[in-house]
């Protein structure tokens, strides 16, 4: 499957289609069963041609997991969703059941905590708003758009752009809407703004696009493989389809972006 979009606007790494199958792809990179690993780290794979899969076993951790869309699996971090709340805000020295469970941790950000929101209370509130789901099929695959089969359609199609792209597809997302607030970018883990998130719009009668790799530690794990000048733009396969259909005539032809252009 080929992108006018991705011709358009000269993308670097290709475009990276989520698909969800109960049939595990042939020579797809993996993470071994109870290993650790970033699920971002498997989407620059597929961003530079390679695909990976995943399912209830191989996530990488309990986060990518739940942003994959297995379900809530940080029910099962240690100290439960409590000991999460303390981990994404204050850390576990400052929790009295943590205190006890510090023997256990090897991770300087489980005990003083990420800081990334400001109490446990707040991170509370943080996952009732995550569109946590359990997806109906066995497998989450990561497959480079163009290698997508024509019998296969993804869920979700993501860019990885530069600034310059990145406001290229604000603008071509919002193109042919009555609205002007066709773009959002939720806070949460880079995966998850390429996965559940995502998925909630697949759902919407007018579904939205996501801008992703705001995650600070997401940043930094994929940074090696793909630089810092970019960030992900997730696009739910209906609204791709939209949008692909009017790359043609519109501002990606002529004009601004053209000069833009000339840089990438």
């Amino acid at each position: 499957m080929e992108s006018k979009i991705a011709k358009a606007l000269r993308l670097k790494y290709q475009p990276v289609a989520i698909l969800w199958s109960n049939k595990k792809p042939n020579n797809a990179l993996q993470f071994k069963e109870g290993k650790q690993g970033c699920v971002m780290w498997m989407f620059a794979r597929a961003a530079k041609g390679q695909t990976a899969v995943f399912d209830r076993k191989t996530y990488g951790c309990l986060g990518g997991g739940t942003g994959l869309g297995f379900g809530n699996l940080l029910k099962k971090f240690l100290g439960g969703i409590e000991g999460f709340c303390y981990f994404l805000s204050i850390g576990y020295e400052k929790w009295e059941n943590g205190k006890k469970l510090i023997a256990e941790l090897h991770n300087e950000k489980m005990i003083h905590g990420e800081r990334y929101i400001k109490s446990p209370e707040l991170v509370r509130k943080f996952l009732e708003q995550l569109p946590i789901i359990d997806i109906p099929k066995k497998y989450v695959i990561f497959k480079p758009l163009s290698k997508v089969a024509k019998d296969e359609e993804p869920v979700v199609v993501v860019f990885v752009a530069n600034p310059h792209q990145l406001s290229a597809l604000i603008f071509l997302a919002n193109y042919a809407r009555e609205n002007i607030d066709n773009v959002f970018a939720p806070m949460g883990a880079g995966c998850h703004q390429i996965g559940i998130f995502a998925y909630r719009e697949a759902k919407s009668k007018n579904p939205r696009a996501i801008i992703g790799l705001t995650d600070l530690d997401a940043r930094l794990n994929v940074r090696k493989q793909l630089g810092d000048n970019i960030f992900t733009f997730a696009v739910p396969y209906k609204m791709f389809e939209e949008m692909e259909s009017n790359v043609k005539g519109s501002f990606l032809e002529i004009g601004t972006w053209t000069k833009l252009a000339e840089v990438l």
